[in-house]
């Protein structure tokens, strides 16, 4: 067999990273993990190749080449999802489609021909058995759960490593809250099941050793602390015991809830062992918002000191937050833009509520005649697929005014510094300054600091470091490119 595995483009977005990977000579942020997952539970003697939309065209050859193609995709790559089925149609040729879109949308898909849905290590075994016997189904899906004790180390092989500004690593799956308006435990149940140690261990031997990988790993999991027994007393003290044997090659990125800031132990844990940022689920800092949508986990705590915890403890906050809630009003707005500046978070992604399917808020909506279309999966457009409490308008004004206020030169900035002044460096491991973070500062000079508006800001901000923070200089640049490309995503002035 020859497999053709196609991961389709992800349009200009928050977390794309469009606009700042040219600084690092980068053409996506992350690989797809999922796909080259699968490829390494296909027989070994089958030829796969890789082909990520997103750092490289997808060629008629490499149509013509396959005997399959197999897709995996998110709402956000739809456009580009029709197309790929389009040339392979064009070609006569197969498709094994899976992953999150097609689990939740495979009835809008006539087009294709066998579906692979829910978690590949239960439902794929079925459909290469059926597939060696010739009498491949079209639907295989499952609702139970894996065991991904089982699942094998991903095909980092196939990839164009040099192509990538982080590799990514899963170690585990689920997540024991249950917030009304995400799509993860639909998909993945509340129960955290979670990789053994030693896998994960390998893991970091194939990105080393095999693919010769030094740099930052995004752990990709919902919540990487969802199992805080098991992450605290058994993987964290085994991954900084390698990070220490390798000298650090590494830097990780983690999404976690806030109750990380009540345990100091683990904080400083994850600081030692090469853990340096974390995205929180925030959402709004209304209290009853937080209850409307199920947030239990930010309820009743003073989440403006947690954040400084997290931050004091060692690592940076980057945050998701939400506006159109039912319960919200008018004064949602100005709170949002208060939390988010006094808070230091700088990537604050801020979104307009949607109801993906088969999730609590969605049943209910669908149940109050409210729904209208199909969410876009896109965290920086101002698309609802539900009809709202408040005014539309009123809405849509007071959301663009907080990414105006929060993402406009100056207020960026300022949030930037207030960053810079809460966040504790728990160390100076990454002293040596690489080839390509050099020339990712030169690029930093010309585009920010002499081309663009925000000139005078860019100075300012480089000289009050050196001053203020020096050990942070690196952190400090890394921002005003992220900036740089918010503003573009956002379409505000440079």
């Amino acid at each position: 067999m020859n497999i053709l595995l196609v991961y389709p483009v992800c349009p200009d977005s928050f977390w794309s990273f469009k606009n700042a990977l040219k600084f690092i000579a980068k053409k996506a942020a992350v690989p797809p993990l999922g796909l080259i997952t699968v490829s390494a539970m296909l027989p070994s003697s089958w030829k796969k190749k890789l082909v990520d939309m997103n750092i490289q065209p997808l060629h008629s050859r490499d149509i013509q080449w396959a005997d399959y193609v197999f897709i995996s995709a998110m709402y956000i790559q739809k456009e580009s999802v029709d197309k790929v089925i389009a040339e392979c149609q064009k070609w006569h040729k197969k498709i094994v489609a899976g992953g999150p879109l097609f689990t939740q949308e495979y009835n809008d898909y006539p087009q294709i021909d066998h579906f692979v849905l829910n978690e590949a290590e239960i439902t794929l075994p079925s459909f290469l058995k059926d597939l060696q016997e010739n009498q491949p189904k079209r639907l295989y899906q499952t609702s139970e759960y894996a065991d991904i004790t089982e699942t094998p180390v991903p095909d980092f092989h196939l990839l164009s490593v040099k192509a990538y500004a982080f590799m990514n690593i899963q170690v585990s799956r689920g997540c024991p809250f249950a917030c009304n308006f995400c799509e993860i435990t639909s998909l993945l149940g509340h129960k955290v099941r979670m990789k053994k140690t030693s896998q994960i261990i390998n893991e970091l031997d194939v990105l080393y050793h095999k693919i010769k990988w030094r740099g930052p790993v995004s752990i990709v999991d919902d919540n990487f602390i969802g199992n805080i027994r098991e992450i605290k007393n058994n993987l964290l003290p085994a991954m900084k015991e390698w990070m220490q044997e390798h000298k650090y090659p590494f830097t990780f990125n983690i999404e976690s809830s806030i109750n990380l800031a009540d345990d100091e132990a683990l904080m400083a844990l994850l600081a030692e062992t090469g853990i340096n940022s974390t995205f929180i689920g925030i959402e709004t800092p209304v209290e009853e918002s937080l209850h409307y949508c199920n947030k239990a986990q930010n309820r009743n705590r003073n989440l403006l000191e947690s954040v400084r915890k997290i931050q004091k403890g060692g690592l940076q906050v980057s945050g998701g937050f939400i506006v159109g809630f039912d319960s919200d009003t008018p004064t949602v707005f100005q709170r949002q833009i208060d939390f988010i500046q006094q808070s230091g978070i700088v990537s604050a992604m801020v979104g307009l509520l949607n109801a993906p399917k088969n999730t609590r808020l969605y049943n209910q909506l669908k149940a109050e005649n409210r729904l209208t279309n199909d969410a876009t999966g896109n965290n920086t457009d101002t698309s609802m697929n539900f009809i709202p409490k408040m005014d539309y308008d009123e809405l849509q004004k007071g959301y663009q005014n907080i990414i105006h206020s929060i993402y406009s030169i100056k207020p960026y900035y300022r949030r930037l510094r207030r960053l810079l002044l809460n966040y504790n460096r728990k160390s100076s491991r990454q002293s040596k300054v690489s080839f390509s973070l050099l020339m990712a500062f030169l690029k930093s000079i010309y585009i920010i600091g002499l081309v663009n508006k925000g000139r005078s800001e860019y100075w300012k901000l480089v000289f009050w470091t050196l001053y203020k923070r020096p050990r942070a200089i690196v952190d400090a640049v890394t921002y005003t490119v992220y900036g740089y490309h918010f503003r573009k995503v956002y379409g505000l002035q440079q």
